[in-house]
């Protein structure tokens, strides 16, 4: 008769599960062997004991030199004031006012006379036209006609003034300097040449066409409603170089 093993009883059958189990439950306690900490109790006491100590010790207690207080004030008791009555009489001196009135201002004052007095005529106010609207225009000597003509000539004969008088300047043509310069005067209302403006690209330049223009001769002046007025006049000139 053959003995059969009974499978639920069989120790070899979970062989592997018990072996990792006890690998796991080694490795644990090797864990907890290495990360266990332990301490000598006689250093614990002695640290214990020195905190202990420095809690006890007392705070000294330094004496300040605190100064004496001061004497107390000794309070005098005031003098007896004794009343005298005024034996003498005195005269009290009255201070006369030293200020004057109008009236005796007036008074005090000498009397001027008034003897002939000049009559100065009103300054007539200068009013200034310009060229293109004024009634009558300015006339250069020699023009003749009606304004429209006047004003052609006036233009005309200025420009021959100016070819005529030109004069190109030394020092800009030493530096080769050239340009246009621009010139506003006035022919006021005695018919001269006034208020002569610039504007160039150099100083000689600008002299030079200033100059030019004073040289003009004195003109009729400029009418607006039979009143003899200022009127602008303004002109480029030319400064070139012969190449």
């Amino acid at each position: 008769m053959e003995l059969k093993k009974n499978p639920n009883i069989e120790v070899s059958r979970n062989s592997s599960i018990y072996f990792l189990i006890g690998i796991n439950l080694m490795l644990l306690f090797t864990w907890q062997a290495f990360e266990y900490k332990s301490y000598e109790r006689e250093t614990m006491k002695q640290d214990i004991i020195q905190i202990e100590q420095e809690l006890e010790e007392d705070i000294p207690i330094t004496n300040l030199n605190t100064p004496p207080p001061p004497p107390p004030i000794e309070v005098s008791t005031p003098e007896v004031i004794t009343v005298v009555e005024d034996t003498e009489v005195v005269e009290e001196t009255v201070i006369e006012s030293t200020e004057t009135s109008q009236e005796e201002y007036m008074e005090a004052r000498e009397v001027v006379e008034v003897k002939d007095v000049v009559v100065i005529d009103e300054i007539e106010e200068e009013i200034e036209v310009a060229f293109a609207v004024v009634e009558n225009v300015p006339v250069f000597p020699g023009c003749t006609g009606n304004n429209a003509e006047l004003k052609k000539c006036f233009n005309n004969k200025v420009l021959e003034h100016v070819k005529k008088t030109f004069k190109y300047p030394a020092q800009a043509q030493e530096l080769g300097i050239q340009g246009k310069v621009y010139v506003m005067f006035i022919v006021d209302s005695r018919g001269y040449i006034s208020n002569i403006r610039t504007r160039g690209p150099n100083a000689y330049l600008e002299t030079e066409a200033s100059r030019i223009i004073d040289a003009l001769p004195k003109m009729i002046p400029g009418m607006q409603r039979n009143r003899p007025v200022n009127v602008p006049y303004s002109i480029p000139i030319s400064f070139q170089l012969e190449q």
